[in-house]
């Protein structure tokens, strides 16, 4: 096997499952509990919207970008000064767009002074994508990973120590905390690999960067429509209720868990990317990877979201000060969801890797307006737990659309035996979860755990896990 190659694996996982969490639990989770209540529901909604625009920032210029420097990494003096303009560009239109919807949206005067920052945090992290691209695309794998945990690792100094010395907390501090951390890292981005560009001459070449837009606008306009109908039940809480930020900052105290549940679903696509790519290149059998990918995912994912719908009041109260059964709701609603995401990962690369981005955005286009729709309904009568209820609603028909798109497409055939063994650890597992909720007398934080331990015993039972399949997935995913 390739030494290098699972070095550069073992690394990266160890970057993000330390850093990421810690940041989202030891930071974020203690600046909500510290600010004054519905600050942090205003941030989460105001970072929701400027989030809902991003891809103004790229256009798919990140993935375009990646493969072409990877391919031909020769041409990286050549193209960046261009495209670098370009993303300049990119990011005044942005601010433009953002500005004018959000006096559409009715947003009052004096939430730019918050909503702006955040904006400027938002091209500064497009801006530090587009970096990576270029480090990645050159190979820089190590390098790569330790950039995309640097902000979070300034953050946690930064916002560590306002925490331990300020005796109040406001939430200005930690956006401007963000934009300290952005600046540093792209500029340790950019000097990672100036050594390779020599001379840098700015050249506008109008007819290539045309050329660039149009091969990567697909993959934008799917990034576009994802970050729609995941990111905009937060913006509609804040704007279709009386008391929307505290409901937003209830809401985002449980998506909080739903996100960190998340990354390590959003590594392993990130890794089945180009092992599918490569595989339908070669014309070889799919099945088999796909078979295996669907059965590991499966059984993180529904270990999480058992464990989590069924102690959910205990583990909100635990974690925030605010914490109640209420909240606890919104978790259980949203943490079901997770199971679909996750399927996601799996069938939205392998979708990606045959390059059927068109038929995908039909799909998102559609989850888009079931999302707006429902949210129109149902958050006016049940406020952030409607919202929760129409997030699990859209995320299971996406994940179900592109499955249903992807057999279709690919000719694929259900595994009969495989879906019986899913089904079964889903009934076995909330079967366990029920079971270790009976015995109110035991600490609730050792059912916890023995629920997880139990679920995870279940996967290599019913041989869902096969610690040997996955050595050879990491070993198959090496360079030739």
């Amino acid at each position: 096997m390739n030494r290098e190659f699972l070095i550069n694996i073992i690394f990266l996982l160890f970057v993000n499952l330390l850093i990421k969490p810690f940041y989202i639990f030891g930071i974020e989770r203690v600046i909500q509990n510290r600010v004054i209540e519905g600050d942090y529901g205003l941030y989460f909604n105001l970072f929701s919207f400027a989030l809902i625009f991003q891809i103004i920032n790229d256009l798919g210029i990140q993935f375009y970008n990646n493969r072409n420097i990877a391919q031909h990494g020769h041409l990286l003096a050549k193209y960046f000064p261009g495209m670098l303009l370009l993303k300049a560009l990119l990011g005044l239109v942005y601010f433009i767009v953002l500005v004018i919807v959000a006096q559409l949206w009715g947003y009052e005067i004096e939430i730019y002074k918050l909503l702006l920052p955040i904006g400027l945090n938002q091209l500064l992290t497009s801006l530090i994508l587009f970096l990576r691209s270029n480090v990645s695309g050159l190979a820089l794998y190590r390098t790569d990973s330790f950039i995309s945990v640097l902000d979070r690792l300034l953050l946690i100094g930064i916002c560590g120590s306002l925490l331990i010395t300020m005796p109040v907390f406001k939430i200005e501090w930690f956006v401007y905390a963000q934009t300290v951390s952005l600046t540093i890292t792209a500029l340790v981005a950019f000097f990672s690999f100036r050594s390779r560009l020599g001379k840098i001459r700015f050249r506008w070449r109008p007819a290539l960067l045309l050329l660039i837009l149009k091969k990567s606008y697909p993959y934008a306009l799917a990034v576009f429509l994802m970050a729609t109908y995941t990111r905009l039940d937060g913006v509609m809480i804040e704007r279709l209720l009386p008391n929307g930020r505290i409901e937003a900052d209830i809401y985002a105290s449980a998506y909080r868990l739903l996100e960190a549940a998340s990354m390590l679903g959003f590594l392993f696509a990130g890794l089945l990317l180009p092992m599918f790519a490569r595989i339908l290149k070669e014309r070889q059998a799919i099945e088999p990877l796909l078979r295996f990918s669907l059965q590991i995912i499966w059984a993180g994912a529904v270990t999480i979201a058992v464990t989590l719908f069924f102690f959910q009041e205990q583990i909100m109260v635990a974690l925030y000060d605010n914490g109640d059964a209420y909240s606890g709701q919104i978790l259980g609603i949203l943490i079901i969801s997770f199971i679909a995401i996750s399927c996601t990962y799996i069938y939205g690369p392998l979708l990606t890797a045959n390059g059927s981005l068109r038929q995908m955005n039909y799909i998102f286009i559609t989850g888009v307006v079931l999302n707006i729709t429902l949210n129109l309904i149902l958050i006016p009568k049940y406020g952030a737990l409607g919202a929760a209820i129409v997030t699990s609603i859209t995320q299971f028909f996406v994940a179900i659309a592109e499955a249903w798109l992807a057999h279709r497409i690919l000719h694929l055939k259900l595994d009969f035996r495989v879906t019986t063994r899913l089904l079964i650890f889903l009934i076995l597992s909330i079967f366990i979860g029920f079971i270790t909720l009976q015995y109110p007398d035991i600490d609730w934080f050792m059912r916890f755990i023995a629920s997880v331990f139990l679920c995870i015993l279940l996967a290599f039972v019913l041989r869902l896990i096969h610690l040997r399949s996955a050595f050879e997935l990491l070993q198959s995913k090496r360079p030739e």
